[in-house]
């Protein structure tokens, strides 16, 4: 049986993860030890709130060192994608650092608010597995005030004003900047890929 974990950061959206999951028919622990996280065969890192407060948590449990070095897939869902990157602006504070870039802040203007809420469109950047099935007109849902960059590893962009990436890879690290928890069969679906061996074996291809 899969061995799935989702990394207590202190996010209110815990609990409505573990139940995207358990629609999937996966039970998935929340968990807080080193060892649990090593073990597990997909790791989940939630966030909700700000950059700091996830990473001040991350620190107090002794967690960053195993999740910098951590040899299990693994996807950042919200604040967590953006400590997936070396550095947020939210507090400038220093992330994971599994990817390169900085996490800015969404510009507002006319007709564009921050943060950034409520249902927008995909668009695909680069092939993965983590993408599989999603259609190309594909929405998702959001709530946030920044953003990373489209960079090499963004395989799914957003446009608010200014493009950002919507979903990142890079080997056996991946990321959603939308709730895949709150964006119906997309987010589902994502979620199935993640879980799929296709993922791992389309990395070590």
């Amino acid at each position: 049986m899969m061995r799935v974990v989702i990394v207590d950061a202190g996010g209110a959206n815990t609990g409505s993860v573990r139940y995207a999951f358990e629609r999937l028919g996966v039970t998935a622990a929340l968990v807080t030890d080193a060892e649990a996280i090593r073990s597990a065969d997909r790791v989940i890192l939630p966030g909700v709130g700000t950059a700091a407060q996830v990473m001040a948590r991350l620190r107090a449990l002794d967690l960053v060192e195993v999740l910098r070095t951590l040899e299990r897939p693994l996807l950042g869902i919200c604040v967590g994608m953006q400590l997936l990157f070396e550095r947020s602006q939210e507090g400038d504070v220093e992330g994971l650092g599994l990817l390169p870039g900085t996490v800015a802040r969404l510009h507002g203007g006319p007709g564009i608010r921050v943060p950034h809420m409520g249902w927008n469109r995909l668009q695909p950047k680069a092939d993965s597995a983590l993408r599989t099935g999603i259609d190309d007109d594909a929405q998702a849902f959001f709530v946030h005030s920044y953003a990373a960059p489209v960079t090499d590893d963004c395989i799914l962009s957003c446009d608010h004003g200014q493009p950002f990436a919507a979903a990142v890879q890079r080997g056996l690290v991946a990321g959603a900047q939308f709730h895949p928890e709150r964006s119906a069969a997309v987010g589902a679906q994502l979620l199935r890929n993640f879980l799929s061996p296709s993922f791992v074996a389309g990395v070590r291809a």
